[in-house]
Formats: structure tokens, C-alpha cells, sequence
């Protein structure tokens, strides 16, 4: 998935941030938590890091398609093995999915400051 198309799927969830850390890591947060990382800034394709379910981070472990994250992946985060080892609808639909995760651990007036649920 292009970078430009991933960063308006993420862009239209509530309360995204764009960050940059570590000097070239494309970070998305909500509420100044990180969900989804997107690669090095000087990467073409970038590679896909972000928060898992505990289902979810089994079937993508099993299947291939990532491998637990660097430093991360004992909280359930995963980085795709490669651009393209999942479709683009899905590849969006985990990331939205790693939004709700993060988001729902917010405390609740920071939820409502940001949108997200009442």
C-alpha cells in the first residue's frame, strides 16, 4: 500500500496525530500513543508496525504475513514481513483495529476531548 493512501485512512480516524520519532519513523498516535509506525522516511515501500489483538497477532504470527515487533511484540505488536503481505483493506482494517485498541485504554475525558465514543 502507498504511504500517501495509508496516511488518509489513518488521518480520517478520530483524534490521529502524525508524529515523527526517532528521527525518520513515521508514527501515528491518539492521545499521544503510538498505534501504527510506518518505516523510515526514506523508505519507498514502507513497512507496517502497529498493535495487535490477541487474535489478531496469532493469526498474522501463524500465517506469515508479520512477525512480532522488535522490543514490542510482548504487547502484542507486529511488523509485516513484507509491503504487500496483506491487502490494502486489511492492512487499514488491523490499523483501525490498533486505533480502537489504544484508544479504548484512554482515560475517558481524554476520549471525549478527542471524539472518540462518548
Amino acid at each position: 500500500m502507498r504511504f500517501d493512501a495509508f496516511e488518509a485512512a489513518m488521518r480520517a480516524l478520530p483524534g490521529v496525530t502524525l508524529d515523527i520519532k526517532w528521527e525518520t519513523h513515521r508514527t501515528f498516535c491518539v492521545g499521544e500513543k503510538m498505534f501504527v509506525m510506518a518505516g523510515d522516511l526514506g523508505d519507498e515501500a514502507p513497512r507496517y508496525m502497529f498493535k495487535a489483538s490477541e487474535l489478531g497477532f496469532e493469526m498474522l504470527v501463524e500465517t506469515g504475513a508479520a512477525v512480532p515487533a522488535p522490543y514490542l511484540g510482548r504487547a502484542k505488536w507486529v511488523i509485516m514481513t513484507a509491503p504487500d503481505s496483506l491487502a490494502d483493506a486489511d492492512l487499514v482494517a488491523y490499523a483501525a483495529q490498533a486505533h480502537a485498541l489504544v484508544a479504548g485504554k484512554l482515560p475517558k475525558r481524554e476520549r471525549v476531548r478527542l471524539g472518540i465514543g462518548s
